[in-house]
């Protein structure tokens, strides 16, 4: 029976197959309004982690625009399966809560516990459907502390090595120790913000959104843009560093502060966004390219 069956019998009242699917909802949304309330007044406060909402209302979208699909899907609860998920979701949970400040599990926890849900009320065929819409809430989990800190100096490093070696080819007073770069009689502490985590983690987000939505049928091309985030974010961060130390070097340290700071950041973020479309873009041409290469090759190819 798929959903579209299900749907003319179920107008007769409420108390038919709607009823348990819609306490399922009611429980999750329950069980994790201390959670959601946790992250708007923690994680969601922070440049690293404020696309939170962002992703929740794109995962929703997905599920809007697969409605079609869903209501063609033959329903087939398989509640052994679903069961086994979402109680290894509540058990997560609960696990995370009592131990305080957990929230990264807290939040993962409701993939788990969705995947339940799902596998409960329609079975297989309506998971397979809304896999990618659940899995993309991978997204609005906020990462742990250790993770991002672990990455995050390599990049600091790195920008910094790059940025001082290219001032001092073009001439400037500059030299650099660690993550502290002296320009001047300036020193200039790159900080966190400037690593460019916080740009990767949305744009990550972004270009698999996009690549899903609009390129899902370029498996190779869809493959190609994701793998290109990483030193897209890194290209444009360095971009914004570059650009902060010279702000120091002619205008002074203390322009850096404020609100020059936040919209060098605004920037990177629209710069390195618009590098991925371009970089989509310059794959497109080049598929069409081969494409036509190709058609030109068959059709000189003797029958």
């Amino acid at each position: 029976m798929t959903y579209s069956q299900v749907m003319p019998s179920a107008k007769a009242g409420f108390l038919g197959p709607f009823l348990w699917p819609a306490l399922l909802g009611a429980s999750v949304i329950g069980a994790y309004a201390q959670t959601i309330l946790s992250l708007i007044d923690g994680p969601w406060q922070t440049e690293q982690e404020g696309h939170g909402p962002l992703i929740i209302a794109a995962s929703l979208w997905l599920v809007w625009q697969s409605r079609e699909r869903l209501r063609a899907v033959e329903i087939s609860p398989a509640p052994v399966v679903g069961w086994i998920a979402l109680l290894a979701g509540l058990i997560l949970l609960y696990l995370a809560r009592i131990q305080q400040g957990l929230v990264t599990f807290e939040t993962f926890s409701l993939i788990p516990v969705i995947v339940g849900c799902v596998l409960i009320s329609a079975g297989w065929p309506a998971l397979r459907v809304l896999a990618f819409p659940i899995g993309f809430l991978i997204f609005a989990v906020p990462m742990p502390d250790w993770l991002v800190d672990a990455a995050t100096v390599p990049l600091k490093v790195f920008i910094s090595n790059v940025v001082t070696d290219v001032l001092y080819a073009a001439g400037f007073p500059v030299a650099q120790n660690g993550v502290m770069i002296m320009i001047g009689t300036y020193q200039l502490l790159v900080k966190d913000a400037c690593s460019g985590m916080n740009s990767i983690f949305a744009l990550s987000a972004i270009g698999v959104f996009y690549a899903y939505a609009f390129r899902w049928q370029e498996k190779i091309r869809s493959l190609l843009l994701l793998a290109a985030i990483i030193p897209i974010t890194i290209i444009a961060n360095f971009f914004r560093v570059f650009a902060l130390v010279l702000i120091a070097y002619y205008l002074g340290p203390d322009m850096l502060d404020g609100i020059l700071h936040d919209l060098t950041g605004i920037g990177l973020f629209v710069v390195a966004v618009v590098l991925l479309f371009l970089f989509d873009a310059f794959l497109g041409l080049c598929f069409a390219l081969v494409r036509r290469v190709r058609g030109r090759a068959a059709s000189a190819t003797p029958a």
